[in-house]
């Protein structure tokens, strides 16, 4: 049951994955010492196999990558944001369950 390792996204690769990419993008901000984050890694890294070819997915660690993370307004993590030909449609804050997760990724799809 081993989930592959989302990607991860960076204030330098921000812009080619996430602005300037098609369809839909989901991007988790996370940090190493959040507790609550490492319940929801799994989480996205099953939704990240389940729309393989109709989302694409990311993490990006906001101590590693701040200004992204202060360019969002990310303020409490994990903080899910779903992006749809670059541009934000929903934010999603805390560990949520799955089904939370799929019913906003369908909406946007």
């Amino acid at each position: 049951n081993f989930f592959p390792p989302v990607p991860t996204a960076s204030d330098e690769t921000w812009q080619s994955l996430v602005l300037e990419a098609k369809g839909a993008v989901l991007v988790e901000f996370w940090a190493p010492w959040c507790g609550p984050c490492r319940m929801a890694h799994p989480v996205v890294a099953e939704l990240s196999r389940q729309y393989a070819g109709k989302a694409k997915f990311y993490k990006l660690n906001t101590d590693d990558s701040p200004s992204t993370a202060t360019k969002y307004g990310i303020r409490s993590i994990p903080t899910i944001i779903i992006f749809v030909d670059g541009v934000k449609r929903d934010a999603i804050i805390g560990a949520v369950p799955k089904t939370t997760l799929t019913a906003t990724i369908e909406k946007l799809l």
